[in-house]
């Protein structure tokens, strides 16, 4: 299977569960949101208790190492903390410091003028990156422009489909546009399908080809139920009433920064991640 498959989740007991259930994964990605839905997390909160910002990163550590020693030889992807004001550097600060934590890390950066500084910064310096919350093919472009030169499988980046399709566009179409555009390119940039709400986005994207998926516990339980099927030539994809998304012709040789890398769920996408991260934190 050309495609590798990661579990979508902050809890190390899903990692097990999935580990069990499929006999394998190829890594897993966390986040804020994620790690605050975590069942020790949630149990504190039921408590009335909050955690200082120290022991909310100290607790993401434990969260990611205990996942980590899970799954030895696939990748583990952790989010730097970012609002709307963090600046490049500290984003970069984060990001140097997190990539030690494990030995198989990527590190979450966010599709912003400032998270691009930082995920330029982190490639000359070979610190391995997931460009997240990307919801056009203009973003991707600015991705693959910024990352040049990096090694193949040191560079991710995470077009959130399920997202796209709750404000009516197809979100699957932005997975097969940037799959398409990327072929100009030296494929040093790896496309991996995030925010798979269900089994047709991960059986779509296991037809088109994308590097990864990553996927919450229950629809890798759903494919496991169903035997692992790997979709042929005759599967097809129903979108329903979303509304397709062209494909657009962008120059990857253009400079980054010439880019347009706005868009509005990117900018909520940051704010619910820092909010839900600020929730844990007293006061």
């Amino acid at each position: 299977m050309k495609t590798r498959i990661f579990l979508d989740s902050g809890d190390p007991e899903e990692t097990r569960e999935a580990l069990k259930l499929l006999g394998f994964l190829d890594g897993q990605t966390t986040n804020p949101t994620l790690i605050s839905k975590n069942p020790a997390i949630r149990a504190r909160l039921e408590r009335g208790e909050k955690l200082n910002p120290k022991e909310i990163l100290d607790f993401y550590y434990q969260v990611v190492k205990k996942i980590s020693k899970l799954i030895t030889q696939g990748s583990v992807s952790v989010e730097v903390y970012a609002d709307l004001e963090t600046s490049a550097e500290e984003m970069f600060r984060q990001a140097k410091e997190m990539f030690l934590w494990i030995p198989n890390a990527h590190i979450k950066l966010p599709i912003t003028k400032e998270g691009l500084m930082a995920a330029e910064q982190a490639v000359k310096e070979e610190i391995r990156i997931n460009l997240t919350l990307c919801f056009n093919q203009e973003q991707a472009a600015a991705v693959y422009a910024a990352t040049r030169g990096a090694k193949k499988g040191d560079v991710f980046i995470s077009p959130f489909v399920g997202r796209l399709d709750d404000v009516g566009e197809n979100g699957m179409d932005l997975i097969a546009n940037i799959l398409k555009m990327y072929q100009n390119g030296d494929y040093h940039v790896e496309v991996l399908t995030a925010s798979v709400r269900n089994i047709n986005h991960f059986l779509y994207a296991l037809q088109l080809g994308s590097d990864i998926i990553t996927a919450p516990f229950k629809v890798l339980k759903e494919w496991a139920e169903l035997g692992c099927p790997i979709p042929g030539n005759d599967y097809a994809y129903s979108s329903g009433s979303l509304k397709s998304i062209p494909y657009q012709n962008f120059d990857l040789n253009k400079n980054w920064q010439d880019f347009n890398l706005s868009h509005p769920l990117t900018l909520k996408g940051i704010k619910l991640f820092s909010d839900d991260w600020n929730s844990l934190i007293k006061k």
